[in-house]
């Protein structure tokens, strides 16, 4: 029987992309929780194989006008108490900052493009050096302070906090490692509106995706692999 990766998504087009293929590659399936239209307080945080948070348009402090967001911190708290595997993205990186009890909040720049993370001197021996020298895609202006008891492993110079993990079996990243080309196209047509607000031209955003994506996803490939290599089977039975 294989593994079961529960993937708790915030929109439909936010979804594993190219990350995906690695966890069926793992021997894992994949199940879905979409968190505003399903309830997941039925999830049992200690049975779960491996629990994957993805990004999405709200922000943690946003709970009162997304109440389920306060039932995923539950859920996180809960899971990361149990030491079994979490992999974060972007809003779901901040929820797990959230749940190890750190503040998030507004940074200083919507930040909409392809950016250099560089890793720490723990993270350049962790799988996030994958992405060292690579320029990762990014759609965020939150940020949160570092939880106490994780391992810093990345930072920009406008985002301090890129990457944080927990032994080998939690990592956040608050950047987006599993977008695709085509994801970033629909990303970027369902959010016109925004992207000109920022002074972003979507030209050019196109074109970095044609220097940057191919690039990207190898290094994000290679960063995912790594890190389903690197757990413990006795976390993920």
């Amino acid at each position: 029987m294989s593994r079961v990766a529960i993937v708790l998504r915030h929109d439909d087009t936010i979804h594993l992309g190219n990350l995906e293929p690695v966890l069926r590659e793992h021997g894992y399936s994949v199940r879905y929780v979409d968190t505003l239209r399903e309830d997941v307080r039925g999830l049992d945080p200690a049975r779960i194989d491996l629990l994957v948070v993805l990004g999405g348009e709200m922000g943690v402090y946003e709970a009162d006008n997304f109440p389920a967001l306060n039932d995923e911190i539950a859920l996180l708290e809960q899971r990361l108490a149990s030491g079994r595997p979490v992999f974060g993205v972007c809003l779901g990186a901040q929820l797990m900052a959230a749940a190890l009890g750190s503040r998030v909040y507004r940074g200083p720049t919507n930040e909409i493009g392809y950016r250099s993370v560089e890793p720490t001197l723990a993270g350049a021996t962790s799988p996030v050096r994958h992405v060292s020298g690579v320029p990762v895609f990014q759609w965020h202006s939150d940020t949160f302070d570092l939880p106490e008891g994780v391992t810093r492993l990345a930072g920009s110079p406008q985002y301090g906090n890129e990457a944080f993990s927990i032994g080998d079996w939690a990592l956040a990243v608050q950047f987006h490692p599993e977008v695709t080309a085509e994801m970033h196209e629909v990303w970027l047509v369902a959010s016109e509106a925004e992207v000109a607000a920022e002074g972003y031209n979507p030209a050019d955003l196109r074109r970095d995706r044609e220097l940057y994506s191919r690039g990207m996803q190898g290094a994000s490939r290679a960063m995912f692999s790594e890190w389903l290599d690197g757990l413990d089977p006795e976390r993920t039975s």
